[in-house]
């Protein structure tokens, strides 16, 4: 069986930053009664809610932890931020009540172009001017909810591109006709992109988030915000303590814009460049769902490989990468990774 080996050069310089790390949680349905794995129930979220509280986390507004990494201040430890994507009814319903009475802020992220004249699966926009009134950062996860990969067999990519993003700069504009707010904050729909695309939407003021696990350090490239996600099957508080103690690898911008499409059978070769020594070398473990754990071979002090039994499969593919603190005993420092491969005859895999 044909190896996929991921080349990976890690830069250690003598200088880090410091190592506290914020943590933004996605969330999608708040409900018993839709989609398990975009859900997580009232009765969970709220127990959710009770662990941050009861353990002296404080939940804080998107914008104060993006203006902070803009302004290079650092960020405080046991920081936690909370998201949703969609823009379900069910948030209004059965979230929003329970943030409210724990006091903590969030941010919504909606699809003006969906967004229906009556109620019903989603929020309307006297629903959503509602939540805006009463505290909730709306953000933009596009105007249809379209990938940013997936270019059309026979178009150009960059037209193509640029045409999505002309669409993404709308839903922003009516955003802001209903509800007053216009942060340019951009959840990705299904977490997918291309350098290209960080390229641009840097250029047009956008702070990008993903769907990639880990923290967010003084070093996250703000084109590629991780969030961990919390819903079902990641919502046992287990899972969740073990990603509110997430410390963020510091990397390079050139790390976090590495290219993320790999064509049908091919190897993707990776580079990243870390400032930080923080972490037990020999600790280091990558894992990819459906392949387990990488075999991690060093090449030097410098870099390193991992080896897969198998070629990516056509979908998306996300490797999580941890490695313990040698100054934070107990806490790890945690990485995802994302490439996006389609099928054999270079159409796109379904979402």
């Amino acid at each position: 069986m044909k190896k996929v080996v991921i080349l990976l050069s890690v830069i250690l310089m003598c200088c880090s930053l410091p190592s506290f790390a914020t943590v933004i949680l996605v969330y999608h349905h708040v409900s018993d009664k839709t989609p398990k794995s975009t859900s997580i129930t009232p009765q969970q979220f709220e127990k959710h809610l009770q662990y941050l509280q009861q353990n002296d986390y404080k939940v804080v507004a998107l914008n104060e932890v993006v203006e902070r990494i803009k302004n290079n201040q650092p960020l405080t430890d046991k920081t936690v931020v909370i998201t949703f994507d969609d823009g379900y009814s069910d948030i209004l319903e059965n979230g929003h009540p329970l943030l409210k009475r724990y006091g903590y802020p969030y941010t919504m992220f909606i699809n003006p172009g969906t967004v229906p004249k009556k109620a019903g699966m989603y929020l309307t926009w006297p629903q959503i001017k509602a939540m805006s009134d009463d505290g909730v950062l709306i953000g933009n996860h596009g105007y249809l909810h379209d990938s940013l990969v997936k270019v059309p067999k026979g178009v150009g990519e960059n037209t193509w591109l640029d045409n999505k993003l002309a669409e993404l700069v709308k839903s922003e504009k009516v955003i802001e006709q209903h509800t007053g707010q216009s942060w340019r904050y951009f959840a990705l729909p299904y977490g997918e992109y291309t350098p290209q695309a960080q390229q641009k939407l840097e250029k047009l003021g956008f702070v990008v988030f993903t769907q990639q696990s880990g923290a967010v350090g003084a070093s996250t490239d703000l084109t590629a915000v991780p969030r961990f996600p919390a819903s079902m099957p990641y919502d046992k508080l287990t899972a969740l303590k073990d990603k509110l103690n997430a410390l963020a690898f510091d990397l390079t911008t050139s790390s976090q814009r590495a290219e993320t499409i790999v064509p049908y059978a091919a190897q993707p070769d990776t580079l990243v460049t870390l400032n930080s020594t923080d972490f037990y070398q020999n600790m280091l473990a990558c894992f990819i769902a459906g392949k387990g754990k990488a075999q991690i071979q060093w090449q030097d002090k410098k870099s390193f490989t991992m080896v897969f039994d198998s070629n990516f499969n056509p979908g998306r593919n996300r490797a999580n990468c941890t490695a313990p603190s040698i100054s934070k005993p107990g806490r790890f420092y945690w990485y995802s990774r994302a490439w996006f491969v389609p099928k054999k005859d270079g159409s796109w895999y379904n979402n």
